[in-house]
């Protein structure tokens, strides 16, 4: 019980302890999200120019299909309570973009500039991909691995028999000396106490006349 205990605190401190970068993860996921989404709109509505500006001959057909698939991670992400899977989603889409950028780049030396800008960009954001889903995928198995070790549903709450335990606490039990009457206040505290005796037994109230 004492290692299960242990293992208990150990799990809730790395929970406690990674909480501030799981907030830092989470803020990065929704900004990713919101990228992804407003990155979508523009592939769907506007394809041609959106190939035009990353340098690259690609069908306009391509482009509306990875729009698609940016807003869906984009919703994904902002709605979900644990959005990794979604960001690994993003990863995923990143080394798609990257090989579209390396083999669909026009041949002139003007869009090859543009293919390599955006591949730098898109490196930097699948970048942010990765640590952000990275960080909120370790947070969720802690939060799980914590959560299984609290699981004291098959527990009574009583080492013993209830029986046994009635008056087991009071058998050794001391008074703390912090919780004691002072000495030099045990005259009158004995005093009082028998003042108020005397006027109880002889029918008065314990309120002074």
């Amino acid at each position: 019980m004492k290692s299960r205990s242990a293992h208990f605190e150990s799990s809730q401190t790395t929970v406690r302890g990674s909480s501030g970068a799981t907030v830092q993860h989470m803020k990065v996921a929704h900004a990713l999200g919101w990228f992804s989404i407003a990155l979508g709109i523009g592939q769907l509505v506007a394809p041609r120019a959106v190939a035009r500006m990353a340098g690259v001959d690609t069908r306009t057909g391509v482009v509306r299909l990875y729009g698609l698939r940016e807003l869906a991670c984009g919703v994904g992400i902002l709605t979900s309570r644990n959005p990794a899977s979604f960001l690994w989603a993003r990863v995923g889409g990143d080394a798609i973009d990257l090989g579209t950028l390396a083999t669909g780049s026009r041949r002139n030396e003007k869009n090859r500039r543009r293919a390599l800008t955006a591949a730098a960009n898109v490196a930097c954001v699948a970048a942010l991909d990765v640590y952000a889903a990275n960080g909120l995928g370790k947070a969720a198995s802690a939060a799980s691995a914590a959560q299984a070790v609290a699981d004291y549903s098959d527990r009574s709450g009583f080492p013993r028999a209830p029986a046994q335990m009635r008056g087991a606490a009071l058998a050794d039990f001391e008074m703390p000396r912090d919780m004691c009457t002072p000495t030099l206040l045990q005259s009158f505290t004995r005093k009082a106490r028998r003042v108020m005796g005397e006027r109880l037994r002889a029918g008065g109230t314990m309120l002074p006349s």
